[in-house]
């Protein structure tokens, strides 16, 4: 019975260091995305298609005012999608070298 009582503390710490490290780097890029993201893709859609373009940049605009209400996750997805529809994919955007 007591061994009980000593392993649960133990356990629950140890899953808590796991979960706390899985979700470190998703809270990390998910903050820079806000930050990156649409500047990177309004640079990529100037020489994209037209109807590409504009998509993209669309998704941009509320990616943005999602970034701003905090819905970070959601604006992610916007920004991803964004990226598809200019043939691309976000990994690929951050690590492109920017222009300065």
């Amino acid at each position: 019975m007591n061994n009980r009582f000593l392993l649960a503390p133990i356990a629950l710490a140890v899953s808590l260091t796991f979960i706390g490290a899985a979700a470190s780097p998703a809270m990390a890029a998910g903050s820079n995305v806000c930050a990156t993201a649409p500047a990177q893709l309004r640079t990529a859609s100037a020489t994209a298609q037209a109807d590409a373009a504009k998509k993209a940049i669309q998704l941009v605009n509320v990616g943005e005012a999602l970034c701003k209400e905090g819905a970070r996750n959601e604006a992610n997805k916007k920004f991803a999608a964004a990226a598809k529809a200019l043939g691309t994919d976000m990994a690929a955007l951050t690590t492109a070298p920017t222009a300065q």
